[in-house]
C-alpha cells in the first residue's frame, strides 16, 4: 500500500520554529510585548489570537483572489457591521434610500435576536454588540429576503418601531434605578412585548446567518450566543500560543522623525538665526522591539473539519473534497501568515521558518515542553548550546524522536526548511524517521 493510499489519522500536528529580530509582531495594552513566565525564564509570547487572525485573513484573501486550493470557495466575515451591510446591498442592488434600507436591517437583526449599541450614540447605534462570524454573503442574502418582502416587513418595522418608542419612553415621575443604568437600551426586559418578526423573515435570516460552506467557519469554528436557534461550529483548528525557546530579550528603541518642511527651511536659511529656528526632531519617542526564536504549535482535526462541512450541507464527498482544501491551505497560512503589526518599521512578514515539523496521530502533540528549560545562547565551550536556531532544532527534533518511539500511532513525519544552515544540520542529524519535503505542498500525504 503507497503512502497516499494509507488512511489518514484524525490529527495533524504542526510545529515550527521562526526566528525573529527587532520586530514588534504583538503588544499589550501599554504598547509593550506580551510576555510569559515558563520554566522559570520570561519569554516573549505572540498570542494565538493575532495568530488565527493572520492565517485566517491570509486564507481568505488567497481564496478571494482565486489562488491556491480554496480558490473560489466560501468564505467568511467576522464584523459587527451586518446591518450596515444589509443596507448597503439594499441601497446598491435593490433600489432602496440610505435611511430606510438601515432602519429597516437594523429592525430586522435586533428582532432576530442580536442586540444592538446605544440609539442615542451614533458611532455604535448601527453595530451589533458582539463580531458575528458569518458567510461573507450573508449581508446581501437578508437584503434579498427584506426586498422580496418589503410591503409586509415595512408594516412590521413601523409596528416594531412604534412600539419600542413607547417602552423606551419613562413614565412620568418615575425614578431610574440601577438595573436602568446597567440596561439603558431596555432591550432585554421589553423585548417579548415587541411585535415579533415574521416566522419566514426569522427563518431567512437564520439561514443566512448559517455557517453553510464557508470554509474558515469550518477550520476555526463560531459561538453565537446571543440567537440560541442559531447553529454554532466547534472549530477544527486548535492554536497554541508562540513562545521564544530562549529567555527574552527586549530594547526600548529611541526614534526621531524629521520634519520634511523644517529641515527644507533650514537647508535653505541665509544666516544661522534662522536655522536655530527651525532645529530638532519633528517627533521623538520610544518602542519597544524583541528578538528571539519562537516555538509554534497548532492542530487540525480532520475529523471535526469533515464533520462541519457535511453539518453545513455538503455530501460525505463534497466534504472530503473541501477539507483535502482546506487542509492544504490551513498548512500554508500556518507558515506564511504573520500579525501585521508595525510590518512596515520591521518587515516582520517576510519571516520564513528555519523548520516546520508535520505529523499524524490519533490525539495532538504539543512538544512545548521541549524548551522548558531556555535555551543557553552561550558557546558551547563555555556551557551553552550556542545560537537559539540550531539548538532548538536539535531540541525538537530529539524530542519528536523520543515521543515518536513510545507513541506508535505518530505516523508520516515530515520537514520542511528555509535556512541553509538548518537543512546541512538535518544531513548530520541521525535518521528520524521523517521525509524531507522542499515544498508546503510536501508536509501533507
Amino acid at each position: 500500500m503507497t503512502e497516499t493510499s494509507a488512511p489518514r489519522s484524525q490529527f495533524l500536528s504542526l510545529h515550527l520554529l521562526e526566528t525573529l529580530v527587532a520586530v514588534l509582531p504583538v503588544r499589550d495594552e501599554n504598547g509593550s510585548p506580551k510576555a510569559i513566565v515558563y520554566g522559570g525564564a520570561e519569554r516573549h509570547m505572540i498570542t494565538s489570537q493575532a495568530r488565527r487572525r493572520a492565517e485566517r485573513m491570509h486564507a481568505r484573501n488567497r481564496a478571494n483572489a482565486g489562488v491556491g486550493p480554496l480558490a473560489g470557495r466560501t468564505t467568511g466575515l467576522r464584523t459587527r457591521e451586518w446591518a450596515l451591510l444589509t443596507a448597503r446591498a439594499l441601497e446598491t442592488g435593490h433600489g432602496w434610500e440610505k435611511d430606510d434600507a438601515l432602519t429597516t436591517a437594523r429592525a430586522v437583526l435586533e428582532a432576530t435576536g442580536l442586540k444592538f449599541g446605544d440609539p442615542a450614540k451614533k458611532t455604535v447605534a448601527n453595530l451589533t454588540k458582539v463580531l458575528l462570524f458569518a458567510p461573507a454573503d450573508t449581508g446581501e442574502r437578508i437584503a434579498a429576503h427584506i426586498a422580496a418582502a418589503a410591503e409586509p416587513l415595512r408594516t412590521w418595522r413601523d409596528e416594531y418601531l412604534a412600539a419600542q418608542s413607547a417602552l423606551a419612553k419613562p413614565k412620568r415621575g418615575a425614578r431610574k434605578t440601577p438595573d436602568d443604568a446597567e440596561n439603558p437600551e431596555g432591550e432585554a426586559a421589553d423585548a417579548k412585548n415587541l411585535p415579533p418578526l415574521p416566522k419566514q423573515s426569522r427563518a431567512a435570516v437564520l439561514t443566512a446567518l448559517a455557517p453553510r460552506d464557508a470554509i474558515d467557519i469550518a477550520l476555526y469554528g463560531r459561538f453565537l450566543a446571543e440567537i440560541a436557534d442559531s447553529p454554532n461550529v466547534d472549530g477544527a483548528v486548535q492554536s497554541a500560543h508562540a513562545f521564544t525557546i530562549q529567555e527574552a530579550e527586549q530594547i526600548d528603541d529611541f526614534y526621531a522623525a524629521a520634519d520634511d518642511a523644517k529641515l527644507d527651511r533650514k537647508k535653505n536659511a541665509l544666516d544661522f538665526l534662522d536655522a536655530a529656528d527651525d532645529s530638532g526632531a519633528g517627533m521623538t519617542g520610544y518602542q519597544s522591539l524583541i528578538s528571539g526564536t519562537f516555538y509554534r504549535h497548532a492542530v487540525l482535526d480532520r475529523r471535526q473539519l469533515t464533520s462541519n462541512l457535511q453539518a453545513a450541507g455538503m455530501t460525505p464527498a463534497e466534504a472530503t473534497e473541501a477539507a483535502t482544501a482546506a487542509e492544504q491551505e490551513f498548512v500554508t497560512a500556518f507558515i506564511e501568515a504573520f500579525p501585521e503589526a508595525k510590518k512596515n518599521s520591521t518587515a516582520s512578514t517576510g519571516s520564513l521558518p528555519a523548520l516546520v515539523l508535520a505529523f499524524e496521530g490519533e490525539r495532538p502533540y504539543n512538544y512545548a515542553a521541549a524548551f522548558q528549560k531556555p535555551i543557553d545562547e552561550n558557546p558551547q565551550d563555555k556551557g551553552g548550546e550556542g545560537p537559539a536556531g540550531p539548538a532548538g532544532v536539535k531540541r525538537l527534533l530529539t524530542h519528536h524522536a523520543f515521543v515518536s518511539t513510545r507513541r506508535p500511532d505518530i505516523r508520516t513525519a515530515r520537514l520542511l526548511t528555509y535556512d541553509p544552515q538548518i537543512d546541512a544540520l538535518l544531513d548530520d542529524l541521525e535518521a528520524l524517521g521523517a521525509t524531507r519535503a522542499d515544498t508546503i505542498e510536501g508536509l501533507t500525504p
